[in-house]
């Protein structure tokens, strides 16, 4: 299985509440979804995805685009899925994950511009007597 081509065609980014109207919590979602997935080869196909966060009540970043999924079962898999939209889950494991890898990066230089937490968790750095003497990672001085 290859995938190649990712290209974002629109991006949609809104902000619902002002700057200073600040909730105490913002609970991130992060989906992403195959739209289309239609053979055009005998072992490609075209992937039509949107991947949308949404940040509840504060506001939402949607990026829709395609990609080219190449497999020696390009064809059986995009008649499957045009029949059932399901997908064997080690292909749609693979597809959503590229699909991820291409537009949380994105998403994040859009959620700055809009003042909205990065859709990633940031890593937290502590430092004092009450730190676990268990973390694994690396030692921050």
């Amino acid at each position: 299985m290859k995938i190649r081509n990712i290209e974002l065609k629109s991006i949609e980014a809104r902000r619902y509440i002002g700057r200073n109207e600040r909730p105490k919590q913002v609970r991130i979602d992060h989906n992403s979804t195959v739209s289309n997935f239609s053979d055009v080869g005998e072992k490609q196909a075209t992937i039509d995805f949107q991947y949308t966060a949404s940040y509840g009540p504060v506001g939402v970043i949607k990026i829709e685009g395609s990609l080219i999924f190449e497999d020696s079962d390009a064809t059986k898999i995009a008649g499957d899925w045009k029949k059932s939209r399901k997908m064997p889950d080690q292909i749609a494991s693979g597809i959503h994950t590229a699909i991820m890898h291409a537009c949380v990066p994105e998403a994040v230089g859009i959620a700055k511009d809009l003042a909205l937490p990065p859709p990633i968790p940031l890593p937290q750095v502590r430092i004092g007597e009450n730190v676990k003497k268990a973390q694994f990672g690396p030692e921050v001085a």
